[in-house]
């Protein structure tokens, strides 16, 4: 299996050049060596310019032309959306190949990508779309807090809808292979509640009874050691402080607000059941200080760890 980990530099216009280029400047030769950047390497010679980073680029960039390189700084373009489209598919391509091992993504501009044509609702949805995959679950994992989620960018009303028994059920399996995986034998894993306390026995609403409960019966005759439904206002910090390995989470931000809370600055957004691997860092292009050799590149460190683990996780 290759180990070499390909970070997608993301917007030209944002933070993903300065902190790729100062995360590889960070690691060792030999994971150096084990590193590609998909990018411009324009615009990365600029982004080590911004931070002052002195790493040598050579061998280490997949260069594709992006006209005008280096683009203005924290601005939103539709050549900046094609071209950070176009980072992404040529390593999908390459990941399929079996060129690299891992994708790690820099963040993208969803207004940007839109403009150039490429509609799709963030990285998760082009990802499954560039490789026919049928689904794709979101998890976010911290040290002490990790969520997959049952649905992810779709209105409040639309995720309670989508949250069926069949979803929920394939949700939890997801989890449970992907916990496996990283070296959890036996994942316990926590499903949230939908409505308010589970619904109270229907006084606010029937979703848990009649869709979540299933599922997780489901689970559990399958040997899966899941639990719930559990109201959705103890089960992260439950989780959080070692009850849980992982929390079912039934909509975008019913996971998203306690990984926030807890691991701003280090949760790792990971791709699960697609045919290829990629994790990704957890916040977005911050044009506003763009350019300006201040980016905290903690973030992507941990979405480059928490490949290599799945790496050595597909090796084992």
């Amino acid at each position: 299996m290759n180990d070499i980990i390909g970070i997608t530099m993301g917007d030209p216009a944002g933070v993903g050049p300065e902190i790729s280029v100062k995360a590889l400047a960070g690691m060792s030769p030999d994971d150096q060596a084990r590193t590609l950047i998909y990018g411009n390497l324009a615009t990365l010679e600029a982004a080590k310019a911004a931070v002052g980073c002195k790493v040598d680029l050579a061998g280490r960039v997949v260069d594709l032309e992006v006209e005008g390189a280096p683009l203005p700084w924290g601005k939103l373009s539709p050549a900046a959306g094609d071209a950070a489209f176009r980072f992404i598919e040529k390593a999908v391509r390459d990941a399929e190949a079996g060129k690299i091992g891992c994708i790690v993504t820099a963040p993208i501009n969803k207004e940007a990508l839109n403009a150039a044509g490429h509609h799709y609702d963030g990285h998760t949805g082009m990802l499954r779309s560039l490789t026919g995959s049928q689904a794709a679950y979101m998890l976010l994992a911290s040290e002490r807090l990790k969520v997959i989620h049952v649905s992810t960018h779709v209105s409040l009303k639309e995720a309670i809808a989508r949250a069926t028994t069949e979803r929920v059920l394939a949700t939890i399996r997801a989890g449970n292979a992907h916990l496996k995986r990283i070296g959890i034998e036996n994942p316990r894993i926590a499903v949230a509640g939908i409505n308010p306390h589970c619904g109270e026995n229907g006084l606010f609403g029937t979703e848990d009874d009649d869709q979540i409960g299933p599922a997780v019966a489901a689970a559990r005759a399958e040997g899966i050691d899941a639990s719930g439904p559990i109201s959705a206002d103890t089960v992260f910090h439950r989780a959080y402080n070692g009850a849980f390995d992982l929390v079912v989470a039934q909509y975008h931000d019913q996971g998203h607000i306690p990984i926030k809370l807890v691991a701003f600055d280090d949760a790792v957004n990971v791709s699960v059941e697609l045919p290829i691997d990629r994790t990704s860092v957890d916040h977005g292009t911050a044009f506003d200080i763009a350019g300006k050799g201040v980016a905290n590149h903690g973030n992507m460190n941990a979405a480059i760890a928490y490949a290599r683990k799945l790496v050595a996780g597909k090796r084992g």
